[in-house]
């Protein structure tokens, strides 16, 4: 009966104390599992931040990037406008002779002397520098721009 009573209080026993170190060894397995969760959680959510850092940081960049394509659109619009008006300006007729007759003759005069000078420079007779380059090439460009336009009506 002794026998009996210890083999009942150390089993009933030893299945409590194995009962709360099962616990306890799950618990701190949970808890370890749940700090890793917690850690891996972190690791992501400052992954996501940094993409998300670096996504703002390239819309910002292509932001500026396309004000600065605007701005360099509308410089060329206006500086075309500017061209334009310059051309038209070049043949108005003022109503004073002599004033008219001197604006349709320096338009060819400049337009004759601008082709000299370049024909002169493809046969190496002069050398061009780059502005004289320039003053020619913008002589020419209103002479034929004119005509050019003119003949289309505009």
């Amino acid at each position: 009966m002794l026998t009996t009573l210890i083999s009942f209080l150390g089993g009933s026993a030893f299945r409590m104390i194995w009962g709360e170190v099962s616990s306890y060894l799950t618990a701190r397995q949970e808890h370890q599992h749940e700090l890793q969760r917690m850690r891996l959680q972190a690791d992501l959510e400052a992954e996501q931040h940094k993409r998300q850092q670096e996504a703002i940081r390239l819309q910002a960049e292509l932001g500026v990037k396309v004000i600065e394509a605007q701005r360099e659109a509308d410089l060329d619009r206006l500086a075309a406008e500017g061209f334009n008006i310059a051309v038209e300006a070049t043949s108005k007729v003022t109503g004073v002779r002599w004033v008219d007759a001197w604006n349709a003759a320096i338009r060819p005069g400049l337009a004759t002397v601008s082709i000299v000078l370049v024909v002169s420079d493809a046969w190496q007779l002069v050398s061009l520098n780059e502005n004289a380059w320039a003053l020619a090439g913008a002589a020419l460009g209103i002479y034929v721009a004119d005509r050019t336009l003119f003949k289309r009506g505009k």
